[in-house]
């Protein structure tokens, strides 16, 4: 048997999907050999109503072009019936993606935020769609979504009515309390319906059962109910979206936003650096807990002996021009220390400090004084708490050594 053929190009094949008053049919373009789906307006539909609003959403879609919308290619009228020919979505609508079980909160919100970025676009058009449902979610293999069926779309502020005055229009177990009344629409009845739809999604269940008026009338005295399990982000998006009031209603570009968000919380945690803690200036380094501590800048007598001896070997190898700098720096220095002396004797008994030995007030020899033949003393001399600063210009003048044996000959030879 020949396939239908209407306006001698699209050659219908099989029913894809059928709705209230038109057939979908997956049918071949013959000029661009492509695929398509084409709606069709039955034989029975004879009501004036159901033409206008058959050529209304064709010229809804005509107007729009957003990739989470099936595109309008082509619109006509064959043997008095019209038809539309749009792009053809491989995939399944969201109901029969359900039909297995629930979705993870994950993917419903994947989901869920490309359908509310597509009616957000659709809503900065001026079309609100009015019928949004699982039945008219197409989800392809890939997990994209696309809107369909605007064929009770409405254009925003658009008078012309199609239905009559008073009368709920749309799939009852979706309704906004507004349509129920048969209020005027806005755009807040599409997030109504949306929230409504991912609560299926997640639960499984319609948040209002029962038969079409049971179902409308039920949101006119109550909420839709949210699980408690679910988390608080999703619960106060799912609050709102389905409030009663459409003033208090998130916008559909807010709902993508924030379902966005939901999908792929990891991508929008904010990773914080820590911040690098400046090391103090004037606290050293703590000392293992099993080595004895000294107690704070006490230096044994040897190591300031030693100390002042390599001191006085390092500054005679320095050319003489500068040692009167090294003197200033030096006299500088132990200022600082005793400064540092008394800060630290003020009673602190937090982290024991390292050792450190302070200069004497007496000036450094500019040479290795000679070997003395009486020992000296190990007692390290006392340190003045307020040391006279070295002249810049001039070095220290050589310390004299306790006695003289004979060898003051050798002195300042090496």
């Amino acid at each position: 048997m020949d396939p239908v053929v209407i306006a001698d190009r699209y050659a219908l094949e099989d029913v894809l999907g059928r709705g209230g008053m038109a057939d979908v049919h997956r049918a071949t373009d013959r000029v661009l050999h492509r695929p398509v789906a084409v709606k069709v307006l039955r034989e029975t539909a004879t009501d004036e109503n159901d033409r206008l609003r058959f050529t209304a959403e064709a010229q809804t879609l005509a107007r729009l072009s957003h990739p989470g919308l099936v595109m309008v290619l082509d619109a006509g009228t064959t043997a008095e019936r019209p038809y539309l020919v749009m792009e053809l979505v491989e995939g399944r609508t969201l109901g029969r993606v359900c039909a297995d079980g629930p979705l993870s909160p994950e993917r419903t919100a994947a989901l869920g935020a490309q359908v509310a970025a597509a009616l957000a676009y659709a809503h900065d058009e001026g079309v609100v769609h009015r019928d949004i449902k699982p039945g008219n979610i197409i989800v392809t293999d890939t997990d994209r979504t696309k809107i369909a069926d605007f064929g009770i779309a409405r254009l925003i502020g658009d008078t012309v009515r199609h239905t009559q005055t008073g009368h709920a229009i749309g799939t009852a177990a979706y309704l906004s309390p507004e349509q129920v009344r048969g209020e005027d629409v806005t755009t807040a009845v599409d997030v109504y319906s949306l929230g409504l739809v991912l609560l299926e999604v997640l639960t499984g269940e319609r948040s209002f059962p029962g038969s079409p008026t049971e179902s409308a009338l039920a949101r006119l005295s109550r909420d839709p109910e949210v699980p408690d399990w679910l988390p608080e982000t999703w619960a106060g998006l799912l609050g709102a979206m389905t409030a009663a009031d459409p003033a208090a209603r998130p916008s559909a570009d807010e709902v993508a936003r924030r379902l966005g968000e939901l999908a792929n919380p990891s991508a929008t945690r904010v990773m914080t650096a820590p911040v690098p803690v400046a090391a103090p200036v004037s606290a050293p380094a703590a000392a293992p807990a099993a080595a004895s501590v000294a107690a704070p800048f006490a230096a044994p007598a040897a190591s300031a002996a030693a100390l002042v001896a390599s001191g006085r070997e390092r500054l005679a190898a320095v050319p003489a021009h500068q040692r009167g700098v090294i003197g200033a720096v030096g006299a500088i220095l132990a200022l600082v220390v005793v400064v540092a002396m008394a800060a630290g004797s003020g009673g602190d008994t937090g982290t024991p400090t390292s050792p450190v030995s302070t200069p004497s007030s007496s000036p450094v020899s500019n040479t290795k004084p000679s070997t003395p033949a009486t020992p000296t003393s190990t007692t390290p001399t006392p340190t003045s708490t307020k040391p006279t600063p070295t002249p810049a210009s001039k070095p220290p003048p050589p310390a004299k050594p306790e006695k003289e044996h004979g060898h003051g000959k050798h002195k300042g030879k090496h």
